[in-house]
């Protein structure tokens, strides 16, 4: 058994959540759920941003302070990873007397360690994302992120000697290249941090929602350095279980947000004296029927609502199956009922539907020789799920499926008789016990739903291989509607 850590950003609580947290938390889940299959000790975060100069001004804007705004909405966090049947073991929350205890200590390290000094900040600045942005890097005028206006700023600050670091991050991501993931983002950042790195700016004056910066008490803690210490918090750092679980395994995080994470959270933690994770994997943003989503536009979509009409598991399946996790995605509508119509109707609820109704009428014993074994590639499955390619184990999986609804018509079972007949039973109850233990991480209601019609207990991965049923077989139901397009 082995330890496990991973880890969502912490979500700004300025509105409510959206179908891009929904994405990274879910496909967080998905690795949290495959790792406790496969027996290992999980400890997986998640958790909400409360602090910066963006909430309080949704504060103000509310006519709330900021404490009793964050408080009024991190509910709606909370309830929607329980709609979403995400497993976290731990909801962080920057407001949390624990977080505000680790960053104060974290910082000192880093004073002590002679890489604060005092200085002051002229620039420009985006609320909305809460970054410094330099001259080189606007876009006509703009945020490059999120393509809003930007204020100019000049305040004291004190600020942390990133450009001291930039070889030891060379050295990081030469001796570890699976810390920048995907692969195929790598360059972009090893080229970004070759080219030089300007000292950062961590703390504010003119902001007064945030962690008081201990050093000098008419400052507080840059929102973004306080938000990264959310992952070593959540253990109790120093004094608590980081023993055990850190270094992180892997920070799931969007790619908008990459730099803080693979440039300087490490640099930070170097200066600290910790191990920086193992991996940061950076995923792709959605749009919306090939649109750019966003609330100005219209096209804003609510998770809450989507499962509302179609079910969590639909979604979650969606999630991992309409593009390689990392990748740029659409997310449609119409793609996904015609998911659930194919795939999860057509698909599976066939199949399971057809092998249990052959079962119930089946007066025999259910047992034979092993024929749907083969192809089944377990290891295969294992290693496409180690290196978080959700997208091909899922395909992987819907293989066996397939190749299940193959055999009952080439094997024309409806046809047979006797051991001929319970032969084909026992391969096809077999199969489904199979593919239900590997769809319980992507999809781990409809897993549950199949495992108590078959009547089987609940079996780890070690399971997965032919033997003996020893289910006892409930009558069948449909796993899925039809949805009317």
């Amino acid at each position: 058994m082995a330890d496990y850590y991973i880890t969502t950003p912490i979500y700004y609580v300025n509105d409510k959540p959206h179908i891009g947290h929904a994405y990274t938390t879910t496909m967080a889940d998905m690795l949290a759920r495959w790792h406790r299959l496969l027996g290992d000790n999980v400890f997986f975060l998640t958790g909400t941003d409360e602090h910066g100069e963006k909430v309080q001004k949704a504060a103000e804007k509310h006519g709330k302070s900021p404490k009793e705004f964050v408080d009024s909405v991190v509910p709606q966090f909370i309830d929607a990873w329980k709609t979403f049947n995400i497993t976290n073991d731990i909801f962080m929350r920057t407001t949390d007397l624990q977080h505000d205890k680790t960053v104060k200590e974290f910082i000192r390290r880093i004073y002590d360690s002679g890489d604060i000094y005092k200085g002051e900040y002229e620039g420009w600045y985006c609320v909305p994302d809460e970054t410094f942005i330099t001259e080189l890097q606007l876009k006509e005028g703009r945020c490059p992120y999120c393509g809003r206006t930007v204020n100019k700023v000049k305040e004291e600050s004190y600020f942390f000697r990133l450009g001291k670091y930039r070889q030891r991050l060379l050295d990081l991501y030469e001796k570890h290249p699976g810390f920048l993931s995907p692969k195929y983002r790598a360059m972009e950042t090893i080229n970004r941090v070759k080219e030089g790195l300007n000292d950062l700016s961590i703390t504010r004056r003119t902001v007064k929602w945030g962690i008081e910066f201990k050093q000098d008490k008419d400052h507080v803690v840059y929102v973004w350095l306080d938000a990264l210490v959310n992952y070593l918090s959540a253990l109790r750092w120093p004094d608590g279980t980081v023993g055990r679980f850190w270094p992180a395994d892997v920070h799931i995080v969007g790619k908008d947000i990459a730099w803080f994470h693979t440039v300087i959270w490490p640099a930070l933690l170097m200066s600290a004296g910790v191990e920086p994770p193992k991996m940061v994997f950076s995923h792709g943003w959605w749009t919306v029927e090939g649109k750019k989503m966003g609330k100005s536009l219209g096209n804003a979509v609510d998770p809450i609502d989507i499962i509302r009409k179609y079910g969590v598991d639909p979604l979650r399946y969606y999630f991992a199956r309409e593009m390689p996790f990392g990748e740029d995605g659409d997310f449609s509508e119409s793609k996904l009922i015609a998911r659930i119509n194919g795939e999860l109707v057509d698909d599976l609820g066939n199949l399971v539907y057809r092998s249990l109704t052959l079962a119930e009428r089946f007066g025999g014993e259910i047992k034979g020789t092993p024929e749907l074994d083969k192809g089944l590639d377990i290891e295969r499955i294992k290693a496409l799920m180690g290196n978080l390619d959700t997208f091909n184990a899922i395909e992987a999986v819907w293989e066996r499926v397939r190749c299940s609804n193959r055999y009952i018509n080439e094997k024309e079972a409806w046809k047979l008789r006797g051991e001929q007949l319970g032969n084909v039973i026992y391969n096809l109850l077999e199969s489904i016990r199979i593919i239900s233990i590997l769809l319980s991480p992507f999809m781990p209601d409809t897993s549950e739903r199949i495992r108590m019609q078959l009547g089987v207990e609940k079996q780890g991965i070690d399971q997965c291989r032919f033997g003996e049923f020893r289910g006892k077989v409930k009558k069948a139901g449909h796993l899925f509607e039809k949805v009317k397009e």
